[in-house]
């Protein structure tokens, strides 16, 4: 089965009497439209503009003041730290089916979601969308996907 992840092929091979079932069937019989709805603002995020920035909507603005009083920080590394993603926290902590190759698929899947999000939204802009893999793939909690203006 293609485009399945190693730690999911089994799970997948088993539905249909041995036969299998693709990522789409699969997320038709398993999954719910209250959940759908919560993953269209992880996998469509909204952007805003605010004082020369471009923050994901529903930003921390006391954490974006406490990080500007930061001597060496400039609005690159602002933007950086305000628009990160741990991967890992889409789920819920005691999340049992958590595995490295999930997380990088999904981390590169949000990197090029993100990267035509920001374009479309803001086409005068240039944007560095980064996806960092920790050294230790099972360093779940340092999965992340974030983004700062060139």
């Amino acid at each position: 089965m293609t485009g399945i992840p190693d730690s999911m092929q089994e799970e997948l091979a088993s539905w249909n009497n041995g036969r299998g079932i693709d990522l789409w069937d699969w997320t038709a019989c398993t999954g719910n439209f209250s959940l759908a709805v919560g993953y269209s603002e992880i996998f469509w995020p909204r952007f805003v503009e605010f004082e020369g920035y471009v923050l994901i909507e529903g930003f921390d603005i006391e954490g974006l003041r406490s990080f500007e009083k930061n001597g060496k920080a400039t609005r690159q590394s602002i933007e950086r730290v305000m628009n990160h993603l741990h991967i890992a926290d889409i789920q819920h902590a005691e999340c049992t089916d958590i595995a490295a190759d999930k997380l990088i698929i999904l981390g590169e899947r949000l990197q090029e979601i993100y990267a035509a999000k920001l374009a479309m939204q803001f086409p005068d802009r240039k944007f560095v969308i980064e996806f960092v893999r920790p050294e230790d793939p099972n360093a779940f909690a340092d999965y992340q996907v974030s983004f700062y203006q060139e």
